[in-house]
């Protein structure tokens, strides 16, 4: 047979470049035969000179899906569904199910009186609350009440479930998982509550009451699991603190005024594969272009902005979700003059840095900002 593979060839001294000849076409077939292969035809492809993220730039407007996502409630129920979710593709990652990199984002809706079942999986997982009243989810029977842009957990291997109060109105969230991260590895289980539902156990909000006080820990209150036990951050400290900080400080010239979301007891990611933080642009603030190595997918969680992504403008408003691939340049600006903007984000940097992955850099000399191309 005659072989159709590719030789990566570059003209770069230590780089392979090994031109085909019909000896060599001849070898290759051979070793297909024994499920090998010569490094030198796909070294350059696999050992680029710096990441190459299959995945697109993209911004997901919520007004356009919605509609769709509160049609979803018609057409199919809970129970059936499992999950009532309109997932974000990626065009560069259809086959992952992935938003950007390994990480998954969708869009949950549940109406009043809805309870999807218990369960858990090897996934680590998180909501960002986006619209409705009356929200609330059960981790490991500890039950938290949920309003618009509070944050909670849903850790890897936790119990959970969640439903929305007879007496509250629709609800949408945005749920983020590293399930693609999680299938790539073959380390994914996924179980069923054998009760379909837990007992609460617990007061109502009674991990954040506990872990949520600033430099304060609770006496007695031992936590060993590697990810936070503070399970809900809410909207209303999280903007205070960022505000506060907004007062006193410059920021970053990268990314504004921002502060990380932490485990109380390690002050390290609120999960060993998820990190998450909020920033805040002030009235009219430009940052400066930079890049690095991690995935990032970011919500509008107040006002509206752009942000310039590898040469390209994507304008946002509030609820508009938008992804940054791995190593590509980045800018954000706040379109108001009087009003401050704020951006969720959830990323895999925990995993970059615990491999020891992570690299970043600032854009050339032209003032920190990038060319518009397209």
């Amino acid at each position: 047979m005659t072989s159709t593979r590719q030789n990566y060839r570059e003209y770069v001294a230590g780089r392979a470049n090994v031109e085909d000849t019909p000896e060599l076409a001849a070898y290759y077939d051979e070793l297909e035969t024994f499920s090998a292969g010569a490094l030198w035809t796909v070294a350059n492809k696999i050992e680029p000179w710096e990441p190459k993220s299959d995945s697109l730039p993209m911004i997901w407007r919520y007004n356009d899906l919605r509609d769709h996502v509160l049609r979803s409630v018609d057409l199919v129920s809970p129970e059936k569904a499992g999950r009532r979710v309109i997932y974000l593709e990626n065009p560069g990652r259809k086959e992952v199910a992935a938003a950007v990199g390994w990480l998954y984002s969708g869009l949950q809706v549940m109406h009043p009186g809805e309870r999807a079942s218990a369960h858990r999986h090897s996934a680590s997982a998180l909501r960002f609350i986006m619209e409705g009243s009356g929200a609330y989810t059960i981790v490991d029977g500890h039950k938290m009440t949920l309003k618009r842009n509070d944050f909670v957990l849903t850790p890897n291997g936790t119990w959970h479930e969640h439903a929305v109060a007879e007496n509250g109105t629709p609800c949408i969230w945005q749920d983020g998982l590293d399930i693609p991260l999680v299938n790539c590895l073959e380390a994914n289980f996924y179980e069923v509550h054998p009760d379909l539902q837990q007992a609460t156990n617990y007061p109502v909000d009674d991990m954040t009451k506990a872990w949520g006080n600033p430099g304060l820990t609770p006496v007695g209150g031992a936590w060993e699991k590697g990810y936070s036990p503070m399970f809900k951050y809410e909207w209303e400290p999280t903007y205070e603190a960022l505000s506060r900080l907004a007062e006193n400080s410059d920021g970053s010239p990268f990314d504004g005024v921002m502060m990380n979301y932490i485990n109380p007891v390690t002050g390290g990611p609120v999960m060993q594969t998820i990190g998450a933080s909020m920033q805040i642009l002030r009235p009219g603030e430009k940052t400066r272009a930079h890049r690095h190595t991690g995935s990032y997918l970011y919500q509008c969680a107040k006002g509206a902005g752009y942000s310039i992504i590898n040469g390209k403008r994507f304008d946002w408003t509030e609820r508009d979700i938008f992804c940054v691939p791995s190593w590509a340049w980045h800018e954000h600006a706040n379109a108001s003059d009087g009003e401050d903007a704020c951006l969720f984000c959830f990323n895999d940097l925990p995993v970059m840095k615990a491999l020891g992955l992570y690299r970043e850099e600032a854009f050339g000399d032209n003032g920190g900002h990038q060319p518009l191309v397209g």
